[in-house]
């Protein structure tokens, strides 16, 4: 057996911020870590008794290399309090190698030199110390070596100037020491080979040779040379062992790794195991993807190196880029040459980031953000947990079991210990993987657990109103994107949580602040007994049946794949309702595939073949739906609300009806006209929720698809709704189709500006000035009266926009609101 040394404690300063937070040894090269592939030729050379000097973030080569048995050698380490130079270094592992010859080299070079080629060289020239040499093309980053014929060291010059360079031929690092080289190195300071060890061997005549060796050698030690040797290595100028299976074109495939047959890769191209690349994606040569990484439709990545766990969204376009560790690119994100992210960064939709520029770990880029100048330590402005509906995520990416857990545990700290909280999800297997995390973490907080296991989101909230209940959490896919989970919290009285508890929750979360109880104390998990029934009458008793059943009508409902379905059935069955169900069941692959126009075309269809007074397409969570009139037409959100409200008049129990601010004004009239008031709320779906337990509103409803019957339950329903629209039409005999032919016209025009979130306060601000001689109201953003309309200016809180809805006696006159409005802000932003 033979002996080596591998220098392992540099920081690679140059290599930040990839070595930010990883000792440049383990920064992954084709991969791999650095040093896996220093090991490997170690072990190939016989070299299989190491010994690795660490310092810098020790702790992450120890875990990863261990006693090096994995890798079919031995390993031990020697750490360094204080930088002590590299013969130093060596010093201070003088007990594992003053036995024998020993090699040093460094752990993070690339490299395929023939090591026994060098040790076989310093043995016939009985040299006391050898270095292995290369030649290249610019020496002055490295120590210059002169030697004679025999190979002996005449002269040799750190980092020369032009004018100092006297041969091609550079100092490697690597080294043949026999162990009398250790009388060469003071103990307790910091000793350099190069600077005094050699220097010294050469001034006393002892045998310091020059052995110039045979391969590839490559100092990684900057971004540029980071992506050549990925080059090199993918060219196979450099013998280096690649994770994957070489599937022709020169491109390897790791273990799992899945590329749609869509997607385009051109070779020389390295794809890291249980990748997924998607349709439409584009990957170029020289790009190298770690483990795990997705790729979305339209990914277009040209020489591009992607560590481990990330995620790159729809349309991405990246050039000469590197990213860390478990980077999240949303849609749409560019990048130009030399940019380089570290781990764990989050860069939102449509951003862009200049050549050059350094991202350093855990940073945030906002959406549609330019960035010109590198992020060092500035954060951007961390994300907030939750958003408008929850805390939402990929899943897997953004929301993992850890989180899930994490999460739980900070909403179980906010309550008492030995309560009860209702959980519940869609049929999707991401959303019963995190449900079972939370679960857990509810649970070792000391809170109990009520699992409705798959129920739709209106019956969840009505199982927390129960007094032995605090609140509830489900867990479901996305309705925009099915990529994503939402994970929602309910308070008693199943509406949705205030955004003190959601603040409450962050800290805990951010600070992980939670509570810990004994063996004796955690949480239980149960089954709540005859969650549905209870629902279902409840709801018959909040609706008159009678007078449904006296309309004896035909419909078209389609479940959307959802929970609902368990509950329809059986309120239809007390109906005396002939009711044609489409996908009446809850399924995984049809919830993520659902197409909902498709759907609603479909519905129409069969109401147009079957006379059908009228159809409905419900959301999957069953809070929301779509209506199909008499006539097999979609009828709009907006309609939808108009009609219920048109409708409802003296059937409301209460003598208020609350509406959103971005709501037309044409509501207003109709509740107006009724002999009712009219309770304007925020934007946001929570506001309208919170006027529904409000003394004397007795109804609630939004133009997207959303209605609320306080007396029930103060939450979007889409059953109850459906049913309160079916009493309505049979109480007043009309047809669906009849109520909204006769709605007024209504003129709106919506559209959004680009504002950064630290001028969005500013843009409000200068909204407010311009309107001093206006009516204005200011319940949400702010909504400037016109003679002939009205414009409302509305800072979204997830992203860097202001949206601008105007209504006005026509749509041309409603589109020059919103022009005028657009420019006004833009002229703030200049």
């Amino acid at each position: 057996m033979s002996k080596a040394v591998i220098m392992a404690g540099g920081e690679g300063t140059r290599l930040r911020p990839l070595t930010s937070n990883v000792p440049k040894p383990m920064v992954p090269l084709a991969n791999r870590p650095m040093m896996e592939h220093i090991v490997g030729l170690l072990k190939q050379h016989g070299f299989d008794e190491i010994v690795v000097t660490v310092a810098f973030l020790a702790n992450h080569i120890r875990s990863y290399f261990g006693d090096g048995s994995e890798f079919g050698v031995r390993m031990v380490y020697a750490t360094e309090e204080t930088p002590l130079g590299t013969a130093g270094s060596v010093r201070n592992a003088m007990d594992e190698l003053s036995d024998e010859r020993f090699l040093v080299i460094s752990g993070d070079v690339l490299t395929d030199i023939d090591l026994g080629a060098i040790e076989r060289f310093h043995v016939e020239h009985d040299a006391m110390a050898t270095i292995g040499l290369v030649a290249v093309e610019n020496p002055l980053e490295f120590g210059i070596v002169i030697t004679r014929d025999d190979g002996s060291i005449e002269r040799f010059l750190e980092k020369p100037t032009w004018g100092e360079v006297f041969s091609d031929n550079i100092n490697t690092g690597i080294f043949m020491l026999e162990p009398e080289i250790f009388d060469y190195i003071p103990a307790g300071r910091p000793v350099d080979f190069s600077g005094e060890v050699f220097p010294a061997l050469l001034a006393d005549g002892k045998g310091l040779y020059g052995a110039v060796g045979e391969g590839y050698w490559e100092d990684v030690g900057t971004h540029e040379a980071y992506l050549s040797a990925h080059k090199d290595v993918l060219d196979r100028r450099v013998r280096v062992d690649l994770a994957g299976f070489d599937v022709g074109d020169s491109v390897w495939l790791g273990e799992g790794a899945l590329v749609d047959p869509d997607a385009t890769v051109e070779g020389p191209v390295l794809i890291g195991e249980h990748c997924r690349i998607e349709a439409g994606a584009h990957l170029r040569p020289y790009t190298v993807l770690g483990n795990n990484v997705r790729a979305r439709s339209g990914a277009d990545l040209d020489r591009v190196i992607v560590h481990d766990n990330a995620y790159l969204g729809e349309g991405v376009r990246l050039r000469g880029t590197v990213l860390g560790r478990s980077c999240d690119l949303r849609n749409h994100v560019r990048t130009d040459e030399g940019v380089v992210v570290g781990d764990e960064c989050f860069i939102g939709d449509s951003a862009s980031l200049g050549g050059g520029v350094k991202v350093y770990p855990f940073k945030t880029v906002e959406a549609g953000a330019i960035i010109n100048s590198s992020i060092v330590w500035e954060s951007k402005g961390a994300r907030s947990l939750f958003g408008r509906s929850g805390v939402r995520g990929l899943a897997n990416v953004d929301i993992t079991p850890e989180l899930a857990t994490r999460l739980a545990m900070a909403y179980a700290t906010t309550l008492e210990g030995g309560t009860t909280v209702i959980t519940s999800r869609d049929s999707s297997l991401s959303a019963r993987m995190l449900k079972r995390a939370m679960m857990a973490g509810l649970n070792a907080a000391g809170v109990n657990v009520l699992d409705l296991e798959v129920a739709s989101v209106p019956v969840t909230r009505f199982a927390s109103r129960r007094t032995d209940r605090v609140g509830a959490i489900t867990i479901r896919i996305d309705d925009t994107d099915n990529q994503s989970v939402a994970i929602r919290f309910f308070d008693g009285n199943g509406a949705d949580i205030s955004e003190d508890a959601q603040r409450n929750i962050e800290r805990r979360f951010a600070r992980e602040d939670f509570r810990r109880v004994i063996p004796a104390e955690i949480g239980d998990i149960g089954y709540p007994p005859r969650a549905l029934e209870y629902y279902t009458a409840s709801l018959a008793a909040t609706v008159d049946l009678d007078v449904v059943r006296s309309a004896a009508f035909k419909l078209v409902v389609d479940y959307g794949f959802g929970s609902t379905s368990f509950v329809m059935p059986t309120l239809f069955a007390q109906l005396n309702a002939d009711v044609l169900g489409v996908n009446p069941y809850a399924s995984t692959a049809g919830l993520l595939d659902f197409d909902r126009a498709g759907a609603v075309a479909r519905v129409g269809e069969l109401v147009q073949a079957s006379g059908a007074a009228l159809g409905a397409v419900f959301d999957p969570g069953g809070e929301r739906f779509t209506l199909i009139d008499d006539h097999g037409d979609e009828v709009p959100g907006r309609a939808v609300m108009l009609s219920l409200l048109t409708l409802i008049g003296e059937y409301v129990d209460g003598e208020s009806v609350a509406i959103q601010i971005s709501e037309t004004s044409q509501a207003s009239r109709i509740i107006e006209a009724a002999g009712l008031n009219t309770f304007v709320t925020k934007t946001a779906p929570a506001a309208l929720m919170d006027a529904a337990i409000q003394p004397g509103v007795g109804f609630a409803v939004s133009s997207d698809g959303g209605a609320i019957l306080p007396g029930f339950l103060p939450a979007f329903d889409a059953a109850a709704g459906l049913l309160k629209l079916l009493e309505l039409l049979a109480r007043t005999g009309r047809t669906l189709s009849d109520v909204v032919e006769g709605l007024p016209e209504v003129s709106m025009v919506r559209d959004s500006v680009v504002t950064p979130w630290e001028q969005k306060g500013a843009v409000m601000r200068g909204l407010v000035e311009l309107a001093k001689d206006r009516e204005v109201e200011l319940i949400d953003g702010v909504k400037i009266i016109h003679e002939d309309g009205w414009v409302l200016a509305l800072p979204d809180p997830e992203e860097p926009l202001t949206h601008l809805i105007a209504e006005a006696v026509d749509e041309r006159s409603a589109r020059r609101l919103v022009d005028e409005y657009e420019r006004r802000i833009g002229q703030m932003l200049s």
